[in-house]
């Protein structure tokens, strides 16, 4: 079994990078699960790549770095004994430190396991943002990174993608860089996958020694401080998950649209009154009759996006992750609890939020 861990910061990709290696690969009769790590308690990812067809196993209630890493290997232990999977991809939530999964992976000595270059994914779009709000955090990922995916380049203009590319060099010389996008059937991606499928016989990924750069050099010598942090605490990212019961049965699709639009405006405006230049991650789907509508926005600047997905459900329901920087956490909590309660109230529609007593659990969708 191939384990590829592919981390990167919250918005920056995973999930569709994910979903597609997952989907092409599965399409060429390799056994895939797949390991969705989300914050808190309400998990998203892994209902959003299980509607593609795809196994997941989620853990929720922390990060995987920090309070599941005894979990962690049960779960690995028991795919591999009930599914035998050819390919493991693990998605982390964006707020841990991808180096550490890694680490603690090997350290499970599993057999007949291949640990693949580990997989940072940068939201080249969002590069220059993120720099300025979350820098340490975000360069942390970058200089543990052996496989830099600078994502989302059909978003980017022209003469930008070789200037991200080159600061994120300068940030990691040792690692392989790559330009991708989920969205584009070219080159870049299939050599992108070779690089996570191929075995590192010559030792250049994963063993090669570091030309260190002088950021590199500054930032290492804080890493011994990191690694004894809680990823989340490092971050400076609020975050808060969780989940409505949509009362009274499914919504008539357009009203549905029209609601997600809703919560996601009054979110992102009160969002901004504390954080008028946020990064992170706002995502949110409503699982409402035969579609789900999926809603995200990654910064301030930014318009959301809507995806509708096949789905069928008798209750509907809402999740919502809210993830994003500078903003106190009490004031994240109370602004997406009122805002989605008067979104729905506008149309109506009476919401109740589902039990959310703090349980450690992992879930198997095998």
């Amino acid at each position: 079994m191939r384990v590829i861990v592919i981390g990167g910061f919250l918005g920056s990709g995973k999930t569709s990078t994910i979903i597609r290696l997952g989907t092409e690969l599965s399409a060429l009769g390799k056994k895939v699960a797949i390991i969705v790590n989300e914050i808190g308690e309400i998990g998203i990812d892994g209902d959003i790549i299980s509607k593609y067809g795809l196994d997941t196993t989620e853990l929720t209630s922390g990060c995987i770095c920090c309070s599941l890493k005894v979990n962690m290997k049960i779960t690995i232990s028991l795919l591999m004994k009930d599914f035998q999977p050819d390919i493991l991809l693990i998605e982390p939530t964006g707020i841990a430190f991808p180096q550490v999964i890694k680490n603690e992976i090997n350290l499970m000595d599993l057999k007949g396991t291949v640990v693949a270059p580990l997989v940072t994914l940068i939201d080249g779009s969002r590069f220059k943002q993120l720099m300025k709000e979350v820098k340490h955090f975000s360069m942390r990922q970058i200089i543990d990174a052996e496989v830099m995916g600078i994502n989302k380049i059909d978003l980017m203009e022209p003469r930008q993608i070789p200037i991200v590319e080159a600061s994120v060099q300068q940030l990691n010389p040792k690692a392989s860089v790559i330009r991708l996008s989920t969205k584009l059937q070219d080159e870049h991606w299939y050599d992108f996958i070779r690089l996570i499928l191929e075995e590192d016989t010559t030792g250049t990924i994963a063993g090669a020694l570091r030309t260190v750069s002088p950021q590199l050099q500054a930032i290492e010598g804080e890493q011994d401080s990191d690694e004894s942090m809680d990823s989340i605490e490092a971050s400076g990212i609020s975050s808060y998950a969780t989940e409505f019961i949509v009362d009274g049965g499914n919504i008539l699709p357009d009203v549905a649209q029209t609601v997600v639009q809703d919560t996601m405006g009054l979110i992102k405006s009160r969002v901004m009154e504390h954080s008028p230049e946020f990064v992170g991650h706002i995502k949110m789907f409503l699982e409402n009759g035969s579609e789900t509508i999926k809603m995200n926005i990654t910064a301030y600047y930014e318009e959301p996006v809507m995806e509708l997905i096949s789905s069928r459900t008798e209750v509907p329901r809402f999740k919502i992750l809210s993830a994003v920087s500078n903003i106190d956490n009490t004031a994240l909590i109370d602004l997406v609890d009122s805002s989605v309660v008067e979104a729905f109230a506008l149309k109506g529609i009476k919401v109740h939020k589902k039990s959310d007593k703090h349980k450690h659990h992992v879930s198997l969708s095998l």
